[in-house]
Order: C-alpha cells, then sequence, then structure tokens
C-alpha cells in the first residue's frame, strides 16, 4: 500500500504512533552554517564543514544529541550505514560512539570527497565512504546486517518510500532505522513496511523519527 504523507501545520505537534515518545523541540537554521562540530564521543570537536550546497541540511547539534541519548552513547559492535549522507554528521557521530562498522554514501562528487578527507584526517578506519547511488547500497545489504540506517533523503525527492522499504528489510532485529522528513510518519503509515515509532520529535519544520522493526515485508 502507497502511503503519501500528509502535510502538517508547523505548529502543530507531530502526529506519532501511540508507542511514540515526543522529543526536543528544536529550530533549524535555513541556511547552512559554515560548519558543524561532532558533539560527543572519541572525535567530539572535531570540525564538519558545511558548503553551501542545494538542499544540504546538517542535522543539528541538539537533535543529534536527542538522538544519540535514544540510541545511547555506546554504540561498541554496531554496523551502521549513512545512506544519504551530505555532510556526514549522522554517520561520524555513530564512529565517534564506536560502532564497529560506518558505510557513509554520497552521490555529490565534492561532499564525497570531503568526508573521505575527514575520514583520513580522523584515522577513522571504521568508517568507509561511497560514492553514488545510496539507494542502491543500501537495496545491496545483507537481510538484517545493520544496527543502525539513517535515512535524511532530500525533501523534494519521492526517496521516502522505497528508501523506508529497502531499511527494514537490512535492519537487524534489534536494531533502528532514523528517518528525517518534512512530515510526520505514524504507525499506521509505518505497518507496510514493517515498522514502528519508537520515539519521535520535531525541529522546526523538520520531523525526526526513531523507528523499530516490527517485521520484514515481502
Amino acid at each position: 500500500m502507497k502511503y503519501t504523507p500528509v502535510a502538517v501545520d508547523k505548529k502543530a505537534p507531530a502526529k506519532t504512533g501511540p508507542r511514540a515518545k515526543s522529543g526536543k523541540v528544536v529550530a533549524r537554521k535555513s541556511v547552512p552554517p559554515g560548519e558543524i562540530r561532532i558533539i560527543g564521543g572519541l572525535y567530539k570537536r572535531s570540525k564538519l564543514p558545511v558548503p553551501n550546497k542545494p538542499g544540504l541540511r546538517p542535522t543539528p547539534d541538539r537533535v543529534r544529541e536527542t538522538l544519540f541519548n535514544w540510541l545511547g552513547q555506546d554504540l561498541r559492535g554496531w554496523r551502521c550505514i549513512d545512506v544519504f549522507a551530505g555532510t556526514g554528521a549522522l554517520g561520524f557521530e555513530a564512529a565517534s560512539r564506536g560502532a564497529a562498522e560506518v558505510v557513509l554514501c554520497e552521490q555529490d562528487a565534492g561532499l564525497a570527497a570531503q568526508l573521505k578527507a575527514l575520514q583520513l584526517k580522523l584515522h577513522a578506519d571504521m568508517v568507509k565512504v561511497e560514492r553514488g547511488d545510496g539507494m542502491s547500497l543500501l537495496r545491496r545489504q545483507a537481510l538484517g546486517s545493520q544496527q543502525l540506517v539513517l535515512l535524511d533523503p532530500p525533501f523534494d525527492s519521492p526517496l521516502f518510500e522505497p528508501a523506508l522499504k529497502a531499511a527494514a528489510q537490512v535492519v537487524a532485529e534489534a536494531g533502528y532505522v532514523y528517518l528525517e522528513a518534512p512530515q510526520a510518519w505514524d504507525d499506521e503509515a509505518l505497518a507496510a513496511y514493517g515498522l514502528q515509532v519508537h520515539r519521535s520529535g520535531k525541529a522546526g519544520a523538520v520531523f525526526f523519527h526513531l523507528l523499530v522493526r516490527t517485521s520484514v515485508p515481502a
């Protein structure tokens, strides 16, 4: 069943499933800053440059802080994939907290080169940078192989539904899918993908969700 999310008024609370718990309401700047910093773990305070590119939306510090408080600060042994990496903020935060393997996928050549340069600068051997189509890479992952799948597609793209379907296939039974979107997704909408809201929040006009797997869709 195809789901088309309904736009939610910016002043309205995020619509989530019965198990969802709200995150902090934080503001997102309309113009990307020149740089952001990793906020926790081994690489804390390391700078990540943010070039002025159309559609590039680095996840704000307080949203990342909320997410990793939800996940716990110790990700040792986790395998993670950041499907639409952009600045790499989410993936490098996971690596900073001990993830065993983090794949950052980015189609833009300049951003991919920037990610590789940062990986080398930090000596982050657990991080692998892939330049290419994130959806193609996600679909190639083994069933149940990832403890954390990070999804932050371009907001004007049609990638939300296929990304959720593919993520539900590759996330481990006790793993998580993180989703940023311009609309709230609730349990009814996510049921078709075998996913359910675990926690969620709203940052300005952006809704962020931590999802868990309920089943693997056919």
